[in-house]
């Protein structure tokens, strides 16, 4: 399934939200809370500028979302990384998925999408019901640099405190869950390779998804097992 900007202004994402909460798996932030974490992240946009955002998984290849100019570029201070577990949109509760976000370290080469002045208010409003429709993110505002020039942009960050932040997990275990989940959104192969494609399209190097989706496509083992603790999915190796 690929997210367009009609599905996402339909209510689709908060429609599957919604059934991720009912399986006990999300909860959901409020509109209230959504809102409110995007006039704070504006309160210090000067009205009539354009706004700046950048993407480092699915964002980059599929923004949903109207844009004047995209430039590609690097953010220091956080690097794209599979860091979260997904036991809906990419996998189930006996098999979650792994699933992209920017972690805290190194440096990360994504796209940067400019949103015309007079299109901020709606097109954030898209870009937060998307992405802040939980709580695993945390909008940030980071440097860009790009070969023409920096550029100040919103990203998306993961929050460690969030419960299904996965931390380090081993690189065995995360090709066996990206090899064999999915869920209502696909599966995680899928989107690796979206995104591998995508990144050699934007001509944005990043060896370490090559190498995941090398050891991916040649993974012929089983099903990882787990289990859920406190809300957390406790991986082992077999």
């Amino acid at each position: 399934m690929i997210l367009s900007r009609d599905a996402i202004k339909n209510g689709l994402v908060e429609r599957m939200v919604q059934a991720a909460r009912e399986d006990g798996f999300m909860n959901p932030v409020t509109e209230e809370e959504r809102r409110e974490s995007l006039r704070t992240m504006l309160a210090d946009h000067i009205p009539g500028q354009s706004v700046w955002v950048f993407g480092y998984g699915s964002l980059m290849w599929n923004p949903a979302f109207h844009f004047a100019e995209k430039r590609s570029g690097l953010v220091h201070g956080y690097h794209r990384s599979y860091c979260m577990w997904s036991p809906g949109g990419r996998g189930t509760p006996d098999l979650p998925g792994m699933m992209l976000a920017m972690d805290h370290g190194g440096a990360c080469r994504g796209m940067a999408f400019r949103i015309a002045p007079d299109q901020v208010d709606e097109e954030l409003d898209i870009v937060w019901r998307r992405e802040m429709i939980g709580r695993a993110y945390r909008a940030r505002w980071v440097t860009v640099r790009t070969d023409s020039g920096t550029v100040r942009a919103l990203t998306f960050v993961i929050d460690r405190r969030y419960i299904r932040y996965a931390g380090k997990v081993p690189r065995d275990v995360q090709v066996a869950h990206i090899a064999t989940a999915s869920g209502r959104m696909g599966t995680c192969q899928e989107y690796l390779e979206n995104t591998v494609a995508h990144l050699d399209e934007l001509g944005i190097g990043d060896g370490p998804m090559h190498d995941m989706l090398e050891r991916v496509r040649a993974y012929d083992g089983p099903a990882p097992q787990g289990r859920w603790e406190n809300g957390r999915w406790l991986a082992t190796r077999s």
